[in-house]
């Protein structure tokens, strides 16, 4: 994979993937993986903003993003971004709101491109954490434990 940054963040590796003037990716990748700089404007900014949210979760995302993704999964996202800092969400609650179903819902939040910016980590399961980025145990469950514990969500 191709990134245009690579940033440390205390729960791993962040690969910064952008194209032209959008963010189109962000991916989680193992704490052993090599920082890398920013290669351009675009690619160093979102690293700014994502380290001062890191350090204020309060601290908002401006960067222009390509999400891609089919309608459905499009609607879960934008339902996503409008969770409040601090505060979760269920899937069924989303798949209510959005007239879907709860499993439709968590293979949307599988799928964002974009997260930690696009909140999936605040969307959680009746009973517990639910998955996180298409795992349901393991180090992607302590990264959303850590994202939603930063944000007072836990």
């Amino acid at each position: 994979m191709n990134y245009q940054a690579k940033l440390k963040v205390p729960f791993g590796v962040l690969g910064i993937r952008c194209t032209g003037d959008v963010l189109t990716g962000i991916d989680f990748l193992p704490a052993t993986e090599k920082p890398q700089q920013a290669t351009n404007a675009l690619a160093k900014t979102v690293c700014a903003q994502l380290l001062r949210y890191l350090e204020n979760p309060d601290a908002q995302f401006s960067v222009p993003l390509e999400l891609g993704g089919t309608v459905h999964q499009r609607k879960v996202w934008q339902a996503m971004l409008a969770i409040p800092r601090g505060q979760t969400r269920s899937y069924g609650e989303l798949a209510a709101k959005l007239k879907s179903c709860a499993q439709a819902v968590g293979q949307a939040c599988g799928a964002n491109p974009i997260p930690v910016i696009v909140p999936c980590h605040r969307v959680v399961g009746k009973a517990g954490l639910g998955g996180f980025a298409r795992h349901t145990s393991g180090t992607h469950l302590d990264i959303k434990r850590w994202l939603l514990a930063h944000e007072g969500a836990l």
